[in-house]
């Protein structure tokens, strides 16, 4: 017999049972599905973080009271440090003055809602308390108007620097400088506008107002921790820069020699390493899901096989008196296997693909095919439709014809 004989032959067998050939399948699309999703999602979100991070400049740190991430348990005593103050944030500026090309202090309150003539925003307006130097810090741009200066720290003027995507919601066919909003309920005097830097972590690095630091703090209360972020001269002072701010802030927060840092030092590489644990941790999660899920898929598919071999007894028995060899049913059997698993792992794929790419277009994360792994789980398909369907086929091989004729 010819392979393509033996092929057409094993999927006529699927198709007189297509209920349950389907049921069998579902198993393993579940497995894969689990696994291809989750690794869609994590790959696309990956390829958004690492984006994101082009708003920390190659030669730009920041230091913060906690790490980025703190999704372990160990990190819970880090949640117990003091804040750091905007006296301590002051003092280690004015002590790094002529160290570094820039160093902005911030403060962040996020789901604000701003409010002009009748029209509002979303409530998710990213409030900055910062000075002058957070615009070169944090690679934003002055569309126009005006930045803020010493003078608005130093009075606490009520005056704000608007993101494009603000001006957008707010102000679409006329310029809002020099007009009033309201941002939670104060009143704030527009300066200048952002221009616009588009979406970083999947959310909007245009939907922000910054205000002075000091009207920040009066308005929002004293007690927050501040991030203070450090530009180096250049890349090439990089390390030595970091290393001059570790020891200012250690001085700054009054640490002896033998104390630890009681701060963070927050950058690209850090921020990565930390976002590639927690999505590793994930990644084994899901894998094991998705092996548990796929043996008892495989335990399906023999269960199915051996159910099928008994009910194709007297089937086998005439096509070997009539000449079939054992390779043929063994092969037969087999390729009914592969076909259930593979079938069902390729719809696993496009579900798994969908879905994760779904998530990701919620963060505003790119598409993602993850090719490697979808090579993977079809691979793991044959080896399951091989593994479990070869005792299946190597017994319907093994009949004998004379007693398989004579079953009933």
């Amino acid at each position: 017999m010819l392979f393509r004989d033996i092929f057409i032959m094993a999927i006529e067998s699927l198709s007189a049972n297509r209920l349950r050939s389907l049921l069998t399948m579902i198993g393993i699309t579940v497995g894969v599905f689990s696994v291809i999703g989750v690794m869609t999602a994590i790959k696309a979100v990956e390829s958004s973080v690492e984006e994101g991070l082009s708003d920390l400049g190659a030669s730009t740190f920041e230091i913060q009271k906690t790490p980025e991430l703190l999704f372990r348990r160990h990190n819970m005593p880090e949640r117990n440090r003091k804040d750091i103050t905007y006296r301590e944030a002051s003092r280690f500026q004015k002590i790094m003055s002529g160290s570094a090309r820039a160093v902005g202090i911030e403060v962040h309150d996020t789901g604000e809602q701003a409010a002009y003539a009748g029209r509002k925003t979303n409530p998710n307006i990213d409030v900055v308390g910062g000075d002058m130097n957070f615009t070169a810090a944090n690679s934003y741009d002055i569309a126009y108007g005006r930045n803020l200066t010493n003078e608005d720290v130093l009075y606490a003027r009520n005056v704000v620097v608007i993101g494009f995507g603000v001006q957008e919601k707010l102000f679409p066919s006329e310029s809002p400088l020099h007009k009033t909003l309201k941002l939670a309920g104060k009143t704030y005097f527009i300066v200048g506008v952002f221009d616009s830097k588009g979406s970083g972590f999947g959310e909007s690095q245009d939907d922000l107002a910054l205000i002075p630091i000091t009207r920040f703090l009066a308005n929002y209360g004293q007690k927050r921790s501040l991030h203070i972020t450090i530009q180096a001269n250049s890349q090439a002072v990089y390390q030595a820069t970091m290393d001059r701010a570790i020891g200012v802030m250690r001085v700054v927060r009054g640490l002896s020699p033998e104390e630890k840092n009681d701060f963070e030092i927050v950058t690209n590489e850090a921020l990565i390493e930390s976002f590639q644990e927690v999505a590793g941790t994930i990644q084994i999660g899901a894998f094991i899901i998705s092996v548990i899920a796929l043996i008892t898929a495989g335990i399906g598919i023999m269960n199915i096989m051996l159910v099928s071999v008994t009910e194709r007894t007297k089937e086998i028995g005439i096509r070997k008196s009539i000449g079939a060899k054992k390779t043929h049913i063994l092969t037969q059997f087999l390729i009914e296997a592969i076909f259930l698993s593979e079938t069902g792992g390729v719809f696993g794929i496009f579900i798994g693909v969908i879905g994760g790419n779904f998530f990701a277009r919620q963060v505003s994360a790119p598409f993602i095919f993850p090719w490697d792994w979808a090579f993977i789980g079809l691979a793991v398909c044959s080896a399951i439709g091989i593994g479990f369907g070869l005792y299946p086929a190597y017994k319907a091989a093994s009949l004998k014809p004379v007693e398989a004729l004579r079953f009933e």
